[in-house]
């Protein structure tokens, strides 16, 4: 099956997205892999997680998708241009599936890539979204094109299917 590259924040990241998406998608028979800023991270409950790789050192080719995770530390990865980068390249790469849930798809729109876009988010985010071309729907999980966004933790499950669905349709 695929590759899939989750994305969490050093300090902060939301447990239950991470735990609920990286199980639908290994669930799915698909390989997880975990990067981020540092080796040691934490949640924002206070999980841990075990990190296979840098953002720093993430090869695109590497993978079939790439999953943004929320939680108030994504706030740090809002303007970061590794991870700016890293969407764009999986954008560019026709067939890869760019997704994040709760805060994270700032990342996204702080990119320029939800631009005229079907998305979804947190509500702290709402205005984020729209204020860069987004056009916000609302709904728990939306996806478009190869885009998948979800709203927060009560829809990490559903957000990680959905991304195994997209990776097999």
């Amino acid at each position: 099956m695929a590759k899939i590259l989750i994305i969490i924040a050093e300090q902060g990241y939301q447990d239950k997205e991470y735990s609920d998406t990286k199980t639908a998608l290994e669930r799915a028979g698909h390989e997880v892999f975990t990067a981020s800023t540092a080796f040691d991270v934490m949640g924002k409950l206070g999980g841990k997680a075990k990190v296979d790789l840098l953002i720093d050192q993430v090869r695109e080719v590497d993978y079939e998708a790439i999953a943004f995770i929320g939680g108030p530390g994504s706030y740090s990865l809002f303007d970061n241009e590794i991870c700016h980068k890293l969407a764009k390249q999986f954008v560019v790469s026709k067939g890869k599936i760019v997704a994040a849930i709760c805060a994270a798809p700032s990342i996204l729109a702080n990119a320029g890539l939800l631009k005229n876009q079907k998305a979804t988010c947190f509500p702290s985010e709402v205005d984020n979204l729209r204020n860069k071309g987004a056009n916000y729907t609302g709904k728990n999980v939306e996806i478009d094109g190869k885009f998948i966004t979800a709203d927060g933790p009560v829809s990490a499950e559903m957000f990680g299917q959905t991304i195994a669905n997209a990776l097999i349709s």
